[in-house]
C-alpha cells in the first residue's frame, strides 16, 4: 500500500517578520519587477507604449458609449473616466498578474531560496510602474482640456495610493497562494475583476449607486463597501474636481439633484475628513487582510514545491 502523500507545515512566521525578509531582499524584489516588466514586452516594437495605449482606448471607448450615445451628462468625462481607471487599472493589473507569479516561476521556486511571498509583490510593484506610465494620458488629458484639479485635495492622493498598495498587495499575496493549489482561481479571477469593475463607479457616478441604495430599504453608505470605491472617490474628488454639474440631456432620475433641471451630483458633496476617514477605514481593513494573507503565505508555501 503506498504511502500518503507528505505535507509540510511550515514554521510560524509572523507578518512583520516575512516584511522584515522581504527588505532583506529588496534587490531581489526590484529585479523580478524589470523581469516582469522587461517580460511583459518583450520584441514589441511600442514596448511600454502599450502601457499608455490601454487607458487611451478605454477612454475613447467609454466616451463614445457613455457621452455620446447614451448621453450621460457628466461634462469633461474624460477627465472623470481616467481619474477612476487609472486606480482600477494599478488594482485588476496587480491581482491578476500575482494569481499565476507563482506557478510561472515554478523553476525559480524549485531551485534557490528567497522569501516566495516576493513574486506576488513583484506584480504589484510592476502595476506601480504601470500606473505612473498612465497617469502621462491622464495628464496629457488636462493639459488639452486646459482642466484645473483641486490644488488643496492633492496630498491626499498619497495616503489613497498608499492604501490601493495595501488593498491590492494583500489580494496579490492571497490569489498567489491558493492558486498554486487550485488552478482555477486565476480564471475565476478575471470573471470576479470584471464584475467588481461594473460594481465600482468608474465609468458612472458614484450618486446613483448611493441614490438607488438609498431609495430602498438600505442605507446609502454600502456602496462603500466596496474597498475600491472610497479609493477612486478620493481621486476623482482630487484629479476630476466637480461634485455637481448642470447639463442638458442627463437621464431623468439619474444621480438628479433637487431644484434644478439637468442639475446632476457626480461626486458627494462632503469635506476632506468624510473622504478621509473612508480612506482610513479601508486603510485598517487592508493592513488586517495583508496580515492574514503573509500567515496563510507563511503556512502553505512549504508544499509549493510539492504542487509545481
Amino acid at each position: 500500500m503506498s504511502a500518503p502523500p507528505t505535507t509540510v507545515v511550515t514554521a510560524r512566521r509572523g507578518a512583520l517578520e516575512q516584511l522584515n525578509e522581504v527588505w532583506r531582499y529588496r534587490e531581489l524584489l526590484a529585479g523580478l519587477v524589470r523581469k516582469e516588466l522587461k517580460v511583459k514586452y518583450k520584441n514589441s516594437t511600442l514596448g511600454f507604449v502599450w502601457s499608455m495605449l490601454n487607458p487611451a482606448m478605454y477612454l475613447v471607448i467609454f466616451y463614445v458609449v457613455f457621452q455620446l450615445v447614451l448621453r450621460a451628462g457628466i461634462p469633461f468625462y474624460a477627465i472623470f473616466l481616467l481619474s477612476g481607471l487609472l486606480v482600477w487599472n494599478l488594482f485588476a493589473t496587480a491581482v491578476s498578474s500575482a494569481s499565476t507569479s507563482i506557478t510561472l516561476n515554478a523553476s525559480l521556486v524549485n531551485k534557490v531560496y528567497f522569501p516566495r511571498a516576493i513574486l506576488p509583490l513583484a506584480s504589484v510593484g510592476a502595476a506601480l510602474v504601470h500606473f505612473f506610465l498612465q497617469c502621462v494620458v491622464l495628464l496629457g488629458a488636462l493639459a488639452l482640456f486646459r482642466y484645473s484639479v483641486a490644488l488643496s485635495w492633492l496630498p491626499m492622493l498619497v495616503p489613497a495610493l498608499v492604501v490601493l498598495l495595501l488593498l491590492s498587495a494583500a489580494l496579490a499575496v492571497t490569489v498567489a497562494c491558493v492558486n498554486v493549489y487550485a488552478r482555477d482561481t486565476q480564471h475565476l479571477l478575471e470573471l470576479a475583476l470584471l464584475a467588481w469593475f461594473w460594481l465600482t463607479p468608474i465609468v458612472y457616478q458614484y450618486e446613483i449607486i448611493a441614490d438607488r441604495l438609498g431609495a430602498g430599504p438600505l442605507p446609502s453608505w454600502l456602496a462603500l463597501v466596496n474597498p475600491v470605491t472610497p479609493i477612486v472617490l478620493v481621486f476623482q474628488r482630487t484629479l476630476y474636481a466637480t461634485v455637481s454639474a448642470t447639463t442638458e440631456g442627463a437621464p431623468a432620475g439619474i444621480g438628479r439633484m433637487g431644484g434644478g433641471e439637468g442639475l446632476i451630483r457626480i461626486l458627494p458633496d462632503a469635506s476632506v475628513l468624510w473622504y478621509g476617514r473612508n480612506l482610513v477605514i479601508i486603510g485598517f481593513v487592508s493592513a488586517v487582510l495583508l496580515v492574514l494573507a503573509l500567515r496563510l503565505f507563511a503556512r502553505v508555501e512549504g508544499n509549493f514545491a510539492e504542487e509545481l
